[in-house]
């Protein structure tokens, strides 16, 4: 069995494609919360601490945006607030916007769904105290989809201002499409050492994994059909996400079984690239 990822590991910064730049970085802005970094003719860094990166957006010549499950790549991406009333801050905001949200209580967290202007899809959450979370007989993670408490989440948000996604936001998981679920299993799980959190192939066509006993890191679903193909390069969409190790020597422990795997992987100057199974692009750096 393969040793697990290390318990630190997180996601980090993540780029998408997008087919009008303006646009997305208003919606981004104004709707999301974010702040802008540093904005150029065909590109823009978002943060929430205003020191660093959160979200990429590059305007793509050309821009073609896919139908919904269609193609490899992102499902949704996942904001993770670190309060239930900084989640009903962000659900006033995005009613007020008139946008559409969806929603789902899923026992281990509260969450909200909407779609950028190049339908990529976006969670905004907060996790419930992991001493709340629950296992089944087989050790897998109860998670459901149950409503929210809508009322309850904007009374506690009450008139309070908002002012954006705060500094203690992250990237608490991303959910992708992917072509198969064995093979993306073998490279996420067996290779990278990530651990099976809740295996709902049977239920739903869907795998969650994670570190350190997260919920989840990284869902991984074939809605898109078995055998999706990857999206074609001038496509809007995921460019790339950022497996956080925690030191360089956890870095090159996951490089090493990378390498073992006989899996492409190439070195840039500060972070190593490789792709899953599914060609979706993958970053990998050390915090330290």
């Amino acid at each position: 069995m393969s040793q697990s990822i290390h318990a630190d590991t997180v996601l980090g910064q993540l780029k998408l494609k997008v087919s009008n730049l303006e646009r997305s970085v208003q919606f981004y802005k104004e709707v999301v919360g974010f702040q802008i970094l540093n904005l150029q003719e065909k590109s823009a860094e978002l943060t929430v601490d205003g020191q660093n990166i959160f979200l990429i957006l590059e305007e793509i010549p050309n821009a073609a945006i896919p139908p919904r499950r269609s193609v490899t790549g992102l499902y949704h991406f996942a904001i993770l607030v670190p309060t239930r009333e900084q989640l009903g801050l962000s659900l006033r905001t995005l009613a007020e916007s008139g946008i559409h949200i969806g929603q789902g209580d899923h026992l281990v967290s509260e969450a909200l769904y909407i779609e950028d202007p190049d339908h990529n899809g976006i969670e905004i959450y907060w996790d419930r105290p992991r001493s709340e979370w629950k296992t089944d007989s087989e050790g897998n993670i109860m998670m459901g989809t149950e409503p929210v408490d809508i009322k309850g989440l904007l009374q506690l948000a009450g008139d309070k201002p908002w002012t954006g996604l705060s500094a203690g936001t992250i990237l608490g998981h991303l959910h992708l499409h992917v072509s198969e679920l064995p093979p993306s299993k073998v490279f996420y799980c067996d290779i990278l050492g990530f651990d099976m959190v809740f295996d709902a192939s049977k239920m739903m066509g869907a795998y969650f994994i994670s570190a350190g006993g997260y919920h989840h890191h990284i869902g991984m679903n074939i809605w898109a059909g078995i055998g999706a193909p990857q999206p074609l390069a001038n496509a809007t969409g995921l460019a790339y996400y950022t497996i956080v190790l925690p030191s360089q020597t956890e870095l090159e422990r996951t490089l090493g079984k990378i390498k073992d795997a006989e899996i492409p992987l190439a070195a840039q100057n500060d972070y190593w690239v490789v792709r899953d199974p599914s060609g979706i692009e993958i970053r990998l750096i050390s915090a330290k």
